[in-house]
Order: structure tokens, then C-alpha cells, then sequence
């Protein structure tokens, strides 16, 4: 397995793609090890955060280059691997393969584009039947995505999350609770983990969510949350932020964004952020990646409001 695997790294860190059976191989392992992982992942520093890749498969080639290899340093990605980009399947490959290979390295949380509906939208469906000729592939890939952690824990103090605290788990024991191994809900605890935002107006709790899915929560009720839970920080992604990262609410809340350009109109930088040992913490952005467009083939998906960005 571990010369097959090393093959597949090779092929995909060269924009390849892999056959069907090797991505069936890779679904099956990577459940396996998602499976003895809890909601609440505990992870030790030093550790470099990264938010959204969106199958921007040069992009998430240029954090490595950047930030080094999986294996010489610790990562943890906040979730949404797939959808919009030119090559998820690729990306979210790679991913699971060097997940396997160093499954202490690397941390992979479930993000609100991690689900069968929005990848049938957005185009990782669209994708599997154009490189593949059928859904096979889409079929393995969200099987996976079930078996996913919501969260992780760095040392203790620092919650990370793909979208934001949830109106009915006040505790990190609420969400370690949860069954997480179905699709994404379209309502409760765990759709409000993957879909929910910050409010940086003068909203007070919870209140209704732009985007039409999850909540949007206020500044009293995230102070509350890290009380509650001892937490000194909480990281999540899920937003779009144009310089790649954002900290609010006396910067204990941090946003990541790590798909500069994104759907190739915004015009952004993304961002990763660099954790130290002792709990500091760096925004590294970059821009770009020239090669992104490279083994790109023609994009399918169905027209979507603004709102799902």
C-alpha cells in the first residue's frame, strides 16, 4: 500500500489524476482513520492553519511550497477542499493520501461544501462525470466526507471550526456528542458548526443567516462560548476575506481564507495562520498561484446567488 500511495502522491502533486480504483482505495482508508478521530480533535503546536481550498489544487501546492511539506511540519485544514475550482477531486486526493500516509500531521475538519447537495451545485458532480464519465467518484468522495471531524482542539485553549459556534452546543462536550456520520442537516447544531458567521454589527445571540442556511451570532455570546469552554481563541474559515485573513472580536475570533482569486473574479490573497508552540499567532498570505489554470478543462455548474460565496 505504502509504494501504491507514494505513486499516488507523485501523480497528483503533478496535476494528475488518479484512477477510479486508487481514489476507491483512498475513500476506504481515509474512513477508517477518520473514524477513531472525535469531534473535537485534539492537536498540539506547533501547527499551521489553513481555510478554504475550493479545488484550487496550485494554489494549495504553493501553501506547501510556502509553509513546507506535510510531515516536516503539522497542518490542519478548517474544511471546503472542494467545489468552484478546476480540479477538487485532485485536491481533496492529495489531501486524503497525504492524510494516510502521515495521519498525525495532518488534520482534516468537514466544511459546509463537504456534503452531497452543494457538491452537485457547485462542481465536484460535474467534475467526476466529465474526468471520469460517471459519478462513481462523486459517490466516494461524499461517502467519505461523513466520517469527517467537525472541530479540533489546539493544546487545550484554541477551538477551531470550519463556520462558527452553534445556538444549542454551549459546551466543546455538546458537540463531541454529536453523531456526526450522516450528510450535512439543513438545520441544528451540526449544520450551525459548518454554516454559521459572526455578526460584527450590534447583534446580540443569534439571528438569521444572510445565506439563507445556519445563524449569524453576536459578540456577547462568543465571549460567552469562551468562557464557557476556557478557550482563549476560536480559528474557522468559510468566508471569503479579501486580504485571506481577518480577526475580530478583540482578536479572539480569526478568519482564514486560503483560495486567492476566488471563482477567479475576486481579486484576493489567501492566508494561512502559522501557530506557534506557544500559542502565537502569524498570518502568512500569498497570492496566486501562476499555475493555476494548468490541466484546467471546461467549468460546469448551475447559476448560484451570491449569498452561497
Amino acid at each position: 500500500m505504502q509504494t501504491d500511495l507514494d505513486k499516488s502522491i507523485e501523480k497528483l502533486k503533478n496535476g494528475e489524476l488518479l484512477k477510479e480504483k486508487d481514489v476507491k482505495q483512498l475513500c476506504a482508508k481515509i474512513r477508517e482513520i477518520f473514524i477513531e478521530e472525535g469531534n473535537v480533535q485534539r492537536i498540539d503546536p506547533p501547527v499551521i492553519v489553513v481555510g478554504d481550498i475550493h479545488g484550487q489544487l496550485y494554489d494549495l501546492f504553493e501553501i506547501f511550497k510556502q509553509s513546507g511539506e506535510v510531515g516536516d511540519q503539522n497542518y490542519l485544514f478548517l474544511g471546503d477542499y472542494v467545489n468552484r475550482g478546476f480540479h477538487s477531486i485532485e485536491s481533496i486526493c492529495l489531501l486524503y493520501a497525504l492524510k494516510i500516509k502521515n495521519p498525525d500531521k495532518i488534520t482534516l475538519l468537514r466544511g459546509n461544501h463537504e456534503s452531497r447537495i452543494l457538491t452537485q451545485t457547485f462542481g465536484l458532480y460535474d467534475e467526476a462525470m466529465r474526468k471520469y464519465g460517471s459519478l462513481n467518484i462523486w459517490r466516494y468522495l461524499t461517502e467519505s466526507f461523513d466520517y469527517m471531524p467537525l472541530s479540533a482542539l489546539i493544546d487545550e485553549k484554541v477551538w477551531c471550526v470550519h463556520g462558527g459556534i452553534a445556538q444549542d452546543a454551549k459546551l466543546l462536550d455538546d458537540v463531541r456528542a454529536l453523531n456526526r456520520l450522516s450528510e450535512i442537516p439543513d438545520n441544528g447544531e451540526m449544520c450551525e458548526l459548518l454554516w454559521n458567521d459572526p455578526n460584527e454589527q450590534e447583534l446580540k445571540g443569534f439571528g438569521e443567516s444572510k445565506r439563507g442556511v445556519g445563524k449569524e451570532f453576536g459578540q456577547d455570546v462568543f465571549a460567552q462560548f469562551l468562557q464557557t469552554n476556557n478557550l482563549s481563541c476560536v480559528l474557522r474559515a468559510h468566508q471569503v476575506i479579501m486580504e485571506g485573513y481577518r480577526s475580530i472580536y478583540k482578536d479572539q475570533l480569526k478568519t482564514i481564507f486560503s483560495a486567492p482569486n476566488y471563482c477567479y473574479r475576486c481579486g484576493n490573497s489567501g492566508a494561512v495562520c502559522e501557530v506557534s508552540d506557544k500559542l502565537e499567532m502569524r498570518a502568512k498570505i500569498f497570492q496566486a498561484s501562476e499555475n493555476q489554470m494548468k490541466n484546467a478543462q471546461t467549468k460546469i455548474w448551475n447559476q448560484n446567488p451570491d449569498y452561497f460565496l
